[in-house]
């Protein structure tokens, strides 16, 4: 397989969960790999689906047996990829996919040069607030600090090896879709 790992980031809300969820569906040599997470668990969230929800304090002791590729704080909350779900994924031939902050995206490229990087842009700031807004069930109490976020993620678009404006999912999505193809071939 040409490609080992696919990263997918964006700005909280810009769309980069929907992404994977639908493209590990339709396509069978992804794997999406799972982060642990100690941010609580929100509605329609299932637990090993989207993350492995875990404590605080569970997830200092993994920092300390060197669980983790990457760790991150992230608004208020510690995400990190363990490197066992990646050797699984490869043993079995497969290529991982994660969305991942855009603090991790340095790590694992310095740690695995030939992972490609997928930068999913919200059409504007305001359209990502309306979307936080829309998803969380109202506003945030770190909004301030998401959109404060977003700006300096967003700066960091360029240095992806791909770009998308998801301003129409579907549209975007197909973009996307034929990027991953593109990457498997």
């Amino acid at each position: 397989m040409k490609t080992r790992m696919i990263i997918v980031a964006a700005p909280s809300g810009a769309g980069k969960s929907s992404f994977v969820e639908r493209i590990i569906k339709e396509e069978p040599r992804l794997v999406d790999i799972i982060t642990f997470t100690t941010r609580n668990i929100r509605k329609g969230e299932t637990a090993g689906v989207q993350y492995n929800f875990i404590s605080q304090d569970d997830f200092q002791k993994k920092i300390q047996e060197n669980f983790f590729v990457e760790w991150a704080k992230v608004h208020t909350n510690f995400y990190g990829t363990s490197y066992e779900s990646l050797e699984k994924t490869w043993a079995a031939g497969k290529c991982a996919i994660m969305d991942i902050d855009i603090q991790g995206v340095a790590t694992f490229k310095s740690k695995y040069p030939d992972a490609k990087t997928v930068f999913i842009l919200p059409p504007s700031i305001d359209e990502l607030r309306r979307r936080i807004e829309k998803r969380d069930g109202g506003m945030p109490h770190d909004i301030e600090v998401r959109m404060a976020n977003a700006e300096k993620e967003i700066a960091e678009a360029k240095n992806f090896d791909f770009r998308i404006v998801n301003d129409n999912f579907e549209h975007s999505y197909a973009e996307f879709k034929k990027i991953i193809e593109e990457l498997l071939a």
